[in-house]
């Protein structure tokens, strides 16, 4: 099962190159089978899962921003309940600077270490208020992420009883 979820994962982030938009949304797409796996699976084989897809995602996804995206936001899935068993104003308030604390190490990494030329003439051109605005809409995915996660998670947990 985690093999075939891992190829399912690759593909989807191999095809997040293809579309614009798809650089952020395929790193959430490929995070998903975490759900079913959580479920199923000690949580170490887990992060044995997300580790492994992370770098073959860096080996061979053209796209590097996706494949770092998900290196840096991927793992939000096994995080997840931890977070959920803090207070609920506490814990949105923890998840939202964890998201935005990796958001701004993945992209100091891919600008700085990585040199992504593209990266440093796109937010020149955007400018820093729509990359602001970009931020903000972010937080809103990731919250709307957040919200997936959880309701994956019940669904899955109910269905597996019937």
């Amino acid at each position: 099962m985690g093999g075939i979820f891992a190829a399912l994962a690759l593909v989807i982030l191999l095809l997040g190159g293809i579309i614009p938009v798809g650089t952020y949304i395929a790193p959430m797409l490929a995070s998903l089978p975490l759900v079913v796996l959580l479920a199923e699976l000690p949580k170490k084989l887990c992060l044995g899962w997300y580790a492994i897809v992370a770098f073959l995602a860096v080996l061979l996804c053209p796209d590097k921003e996706t494949a770092f995206v998900f290196v840096f936001l991927g793992w939000y899935p096994l995080a997840k309940p931890g977070l959920d068993r803090l207070p609920k104003l506490p814990g949105l308030v923890c998840k939202l600077l964890i998201f935005n604390a990796a958001t701004a190490a993945l992209y100091a990494l891919l600008i700085l270490v990585f040199r992504l030329e593209a990266l440093v003439q796109e937010a020149k051109e955007t400018g820093l208020v729509m990359l602001i605005v970009l931020l903000l809409l972010a937080n809103v995915c990731f919250l709307l992420l957040d919200f997936l996660l959880a309701r994956l998670t019940l669904l899955y947990r109910i269905k597996r009883k019937k």
